[in-house]
């Protein structure tokens, strides 16, 4: 009865969550197995816990063990492969997922997230694309962000950025939890990306925020320290002790 229900409370945390990553990060709270208290666990829902509990391939063998499978259990044994870094693997149930559930976009996401991966960056923003013309989410334009951020192309990532920030204002402090879409961390430039984050937040007014990022950027040795004081986006935080403390101090480079 106790590990019933020591099982129940951690198939109610998962089902809570609400986005994710692997180089990335995932989304859909409704996702995930509900179960009711006294409830046999279904397959799916014991891979969850599994995937919860970063035990990926006990949680690959529940979600095989499911009959019928659907298309959110291919795309979770996708996401199990993807977090073990067999992505051939990942790629195929993400591709088994998208046959059975052609305008599923959190797989068209997770194939993205694969190319990403890759470094197959042109191929990564064409499935991030595919999957927004199916659902305007947050994470998956944080995604596309990210691989247009991995081409230089920064005024389109800077876009994408916004939109997602806008559709979620938490998008980027969230922590990485298991459902069914990809959100990829993992950028090369990271300096510079703490930057044009910083902006973003100082634009909307979030100053901790963006002291927060411009101080990350400095640690990871951004350099063009001469535009915190030149961006219009930075207006509101230079009379802040905080922000000029920054300006003038050399942080300790991670």
């Amino acid at each position: 009865m106790v590990a019933r229900c020591f099982a129940v409370a951690c198939l109610a945390a998962v089902t809570t969550c609400a986005l994710a990553q692997t180089g990335g990060a995932l989304v859909d709270p409704a996702e995930p197995q509900i179960v009711k208290p006294g409830t046999p666990l279904s397959a799916e829902a014991r891979g969850d816990i599994m995937m919860a509990r970063k035990m990926y391939r006990e949680a690959i063998e529940s979600f095989q063990s499911e009959n019928p499978k659907t298309a959110v259990v291919y795309n979770k044994i996708g996401i199990a492969y993807h977090q073990l870094q067999q992505l051939s693997l990942a790629k195929k149930f993400y591709e088994q997922s998208l046959k059975m559930k052609p305008n599923y976009a959190e797989a068209l996401n997770n194939i993205g997230t694969v190319y990403y991966s890759q470094k197959s960056y042109r191929r990564a923003i064409g499935y991030y694309r595919r999957a927004l013309r199916i659902s305007q989410s947050a994470s998956i334009y944080s995604n596309l962000g990210t691989a247009l951020f991995a081409r230089k192309e920064y005024k389109e990532a800077t876009d994408a950025y916004q939109t997602a920030l806008n559709l979620d204002p938490d998008v980027f402090e969230r922590k990485s939890n298991f459902g069914t879409l990809l959100q990829d961390r993992n950028v090369e430039e990271r300096a510079k990306f703490h930057y044009y984050l910083a902006k973003m937040y100082a634009k909307s007014g979030r100053n901790e925020l963006a002291i927060q990022y411009v101080r990350k950027a400095l640690e990871e040795g951004f350099k063009e320290r001469e535009k915190l004081s030149e961006d219009p986006e930075f207006q509101a935080l230079r009379d802040l002790p905080e922000f000029k403390e920054l300006l003038t101090s050399e942080p300790r480079v991670l």
